[in-house]
């Protein structure tokens, strides 16, 4: 009966850890392909960025005296937030996704 109990919960754990992996597998692809989307706008006027995302809903200059265009959404009630940095020339540099999937 012991051994039956410890093969049980043995079982248990190995199908818990083998289903972890496998969401953090998805997430990581899901991250990996919101990261790809969001390349494509390195090195790419800022306009470009507006025409395809529509007006920000953040934008303000930061302490490096580049801006930062912010964009929340909203999908299935978690909170979207993708924030991209301008630089003085009006070409974007850099970008932040969190909560996007």
């Amino acid at each position: 009966m012991h051994k039956l109990k410890l093969f049980l919960i043995t079982f248990i754990m190995f199908v818990m850890i083998a289903g972890c992996q496998t969401i953090k597998e998805k997430t990581d692809a899901i991250v990996e392909k919101e990261n790809e989307k969001l390349s494509k706008y390195i090195s790419k006027p800022a306009s470009v960025l507006q025409m395809d995302l529509g007006k920000p809903d953040e934008d303000f200059k930061n302490a490096k005296g580049n801006y930062e265009l912010i964009y929340n959404t909203r999908k299935y009630g978690i909170p979207c937030e993708r924030r991209f940095e301008i630089n003085p020339d009006k070409i974007v540099i850099g970008f932040v996704s969190n909560g996007c999937f």
